[in-house]
């Protein structure tokens, strides 16, 4: 009869929180699998690896909800180790300990090697690029620096994830060799900042000379650039952008707030004028760009008067892409020493009032493409349709072409060219185009 010592572990690894993370459980279980683990991603095992979030609020309340199920888990046998990561670990370990003892052990954002060796597993170097894709097959995130020398004063990213610190570009490309091998078509480019990239190793911005280097991998059709910060934005990016077609026209841009009070209070190092001049220069440059940007509303101090001023700049400015946060209040902030004063109902109506300018905007703008032929990867079939995306979208966060599974057959993570027949507030409807 088996006793339960040789009983055969699994780890099940949890990931909570953005792109970053996902990208961080990736290298977790690669290096996992590197030392014979047997390793899953949200499944089930006995021995449990929470990759936690602690950026905002309610992302620090899944997290917490999280590690107390699989403490429940645990005290009811179904689980029996459980290890807790990332960035809620990182921030507030003193605390976790604490509050939640029972957890095996914490560990925070930089300590990958100590977490391998409490799995019995070792830190092995020369995995450069070894990751176990949790994305589908067609598109993975390329995490191009670590941390962030930003001095936003409403975020907790740096205490969490420390400075900036680039990845060196030989690294990125090897990286992005395996992942095209693997079949990867769409390389997600992700950082805290990427305007910021090549700073500290190279002594100048240098996203161009990257871009320049990972057009060049076989099999990688499109690269996107998401979260680039708008001061000092790296201009030779948009000639690369246009010259090159495996760059998508799309750049994820957060601008947070337009009014000039708000901005300085937020240390953002810009002004109203310099954000719209830069938009301008992007429009100009490559005018087929999308732009996606997000939003805080509900900033301590924020008038009437600011919200009227960036309602107003929305409404102008018309952005392909935009999401709106309410503020949320973070301990060891800068901003956390300023009053939160607006009430929570009204940065709940003031988040839905920009939204509700944008979902108009976003149904124009999509109006405007009934009829138009338009290059679409298939990421997945969902219910009576095929769901693919264009240069133009991101996955899980932007626009979505739905075709009818029931006139066509499409395999998923190939690119088709499709005609858009109809088009609502975020999605768009087409037939794959017939190319005489």
């Amino acid at each position: 009869m088996r006793t339960k010592s040789l009983k055969k572990n699994k780890i099940n690894v949890v990931t909570l929180g953005c792109s970053k993370n996902v990208y961080d459980s990736e290298v977790l279980m690669g290096q996992l699998k590197a030392s014979g683990k047997e390793v899953a991603h949200e499944e089930e095992g006995n021995i449990v690896v929470i990759n936690t979030c602690g950026f905002i609020n309610n992302a620090k309340e899944e997290s917490i909800n999280t590690i107390l199920d699989f403490m429940q888990k645990k005290e009811d046998g179904e689980v029996d180790k459980v290890f807790v990561t990332g960035c809620l670990s990182e921030r507030y370990k003193p605390d976790l300990q604490k509050e939640i003892p029972n957890v095996d052990q914490y560990f925070g954002t930089t300590e990958l090697p100590g977490l391998l060796k409490a799995l019995g597993a070792d830190y092995k170097h020369e995995l450069i690029g070894e990751r176990l894709t949790t994305t589908p097959k067609n598109y993975a995130y390329l995490k191009i620096a670590e941390g962030c020398d930003r001095p936003c004063s409403f975020c907790a990213i740096p205490i969490m994830r420390g400075k900036h610190k680039s990845t060196p570009i030989e690294t990125l490309v090897i990286e992005a060799e395996k992942l095209a091998a693997k079949g990867v078509k769409e390389l997600i480019l992700i950082a805290q900042d990427l305007t910021y990239y090549g700073l500290d190793l190279y002594k100048k911005r240098n996203l161009a000379e990257l871009l320049e280097n990972l057009v060049k991998v076989e099999g990688i059709e499109w690269i996107r650039l998401h979260y680039a910060f708008p001061t000092g934005f790296p201009v030779d990016v948009l000639e690369v952008m246009k010259r090159e077609p495996k760059i998508c026209n799309y750049l994820d841009i957060p601008l947070q707030h337009i009014s000039d009070d708000i901005l300085k209070s937020m240390r953002r190092g810009t002004t109203k004028e310099k954000t719209t001049k830069l938009l301008k220069a992007f429009r100009e440059a490559v005018p087929e760009m999308t732009i996606r940007t997000t939003l805080i509303v509900g900033y301590p101090g924020e008038t009437e008067e600011n919200f009227q001023e960036l309602k107003q700049w929305v409404a102008n400015m018309r952005f392909e892409r935009l999401g709106c946060f309410t503020y949320s209040h973070e301990e060891n902030t800068h901003a956390y020493n300023l009053e939160d004063n607006v009430p929570e109902d009204i940065k709940q109506d003031r988040a839905n009032q920009i939204m509700e300018i944008q979902s108009q905007i976003s149904w124009e703008l999509n109006q405007a493409k009934i009829g138009q032929t338009l290059k679409v990867v298939i990421d997945r079939k969902e219910g009576e349709y095929f769901v693919g995306r264009t240069e133009f979208d991101s996955p899980d966060v932007d626009n979505e072409v739905l075709i009818d599974a029931s006139k066509t057959y499409l395999k998923t993570g190939e690119f088709t060219t499709v005609t858009i027949t109809d088009a609502a507030d975020f999605d768009l409807y087409g037939e794959v185009a017939v190319i005489n």
